[in-house]
């Protein structure tokens, strides 16, 4: 719970040991269920959502930075991560709309002078398996969670425009970094896969082209499994060939979607 002693606690720490002007905040990508997921956090007595984030210490990088943010979000080591673009419109971090989300949440705003000043945002997106996150609020948040990309809602300050800027360079890299190692469980379906890129990229793609390309690309392990349990025909597991993979990566997967 935020409490006048830890709060005043957080507010001495931020002003002796964060850098000034400087934050930084994670889409965190996740996907389950056919659906691209996203991790938000629910601020303190609202209903306002917004992305994980963080501000830096004097002492540390912004990539450290960044690692330390989403192991405290999510439980996790060894994220995939990305920088992908620097948010520095002077009315993001308009007095007004701090004031007005810092009463939100209980704190005073002439009191916390530190968070009235212009941050620039350095914005990083991570990929993520789905299941193995162990969601954790901050201080400041009732709860965090996962969020289906469609229909989430409107989030605070300028994070709509984080997100999406986010999914474009995701889409735009998706032949070009390990999207699916990192988004996937070990074992997978073809059409799990297919559904994945068709969530990243918001449209339908044609099945046989799809595993024609995938095939190709020579990055795909078949295993001597099924998925079970369905009501169909039981469908075969596959894995990726890790070090074709990030081969194959190096001159980008030929094609676009």
């Amino acid at each position: 719970m935020l409490t006048e002693d830890s709060y005043t606690e957080w507010l001495r720490r931020a002003e002796t040991d964060f850098l000034p002007h400087i934050s930084l905040d994670c889409v965190v990508f996740g996907f389950h269920a056919g659906q691209l997921k996203i991790l938000l956090l629910k601020i303190r007595n609202t209903e306002q959502l917004a992305l994980p984030g963080g501000f830096v210490l004097k002492e540390e990088t912004l990539e450290a930075a960044a690692i330390r943010t989403l192991r405290e979000r999510t439980g996790l080591e060894n994220v995939f991560l990305q920088q992908f673009h620097v948010f520095s419109d002077p009315l993001r971090s308009d007095p007004a709309n701090r004031a007005r989300h810092l009463e939100g949440i209980g704190i005073d705003s002439a009191r916390a002078a530190w968070f009235a000043q212009r941050f620039i945002s350095v914005g990083f997106y991570a990929l993520v398996e789905f299941s193995e996150v162990d969601p954790h609020p901050d201080m400041f948040s009732a709860t965090c969670s996962w969020f289906n990309l469609e229909g989430r809602g409107t989030l605070i300050l300028d994070h709509d425009l984080i997100l999406e800027t986010a999914l474009t360079v995701l889409r735009s890299q998706l032949n070009n970094q390990p999207v699916g190692y990192n988004l996937l469980p070990r074992k997978f379906t073809l059409p799990e896969l297919q559904k994945l890129y068709e969530a990243i990229l918001g449209k339908p793609l044609d099945r046989r082209n799809f595993q024609r390309r995938m095939f190709a690309y020579g990055i795909l392990r078949c295993l001597d499994e099924k998925r079970t349990g369905g009501a169909h025909k039981a469908p075969l597991l596959y894995s990726f060939d890790l070090r074709k993979y990030q081969k194959a990566l190096k001159t980008g997967l030929h094609g676009g979607w």
